[in-house]
């Protein structure tokens, strides 16, 4: 496997497609993410890509790995990420 693309090469990229400076394009992904943020309570969707969504986890019993004893593990909100069935199918090509 490569290496993943840093956020540096993530603008450079999109700079260069689409005639942008690198500090423009640096602050749409920063805007993109701080709006993924705010409105990640809604739902938030990249269209093609996903869907953020908040998760409700109800209180539950669990083990302590090292001791075996039982702990009680409290509810709590969760962040999720959905993705997107066009997305799956543009990475998962299925092999014939």
């Amino acid at each position: 496997m490569g290496k993943a693309m840093s956020k540096s090469q993530v603008a450079a990229h999109l700079a260069s497609k689409f005639d942008l400076k690198k500090k423009a394009a640096v602050g749409i992904l920063e805007e993109m993410a701080n709006l993924a943020y705010r409105e990640a309570k809604n739902s938030f969707t990249l269209p093609g890509i996903g869907k953020l969504v908040l998760v409700d986890r109800k209180a539950r019993i669990g083990r302590n790995p090292a001791t075996g004893e039982q702990i009680q593990i409290p509810a709590k909100t969760v962040v999720k990420f959905r993705v997107a069935k066009a997305a799956k199918e543009a990475i998962l090509k299925p092999v014939k």
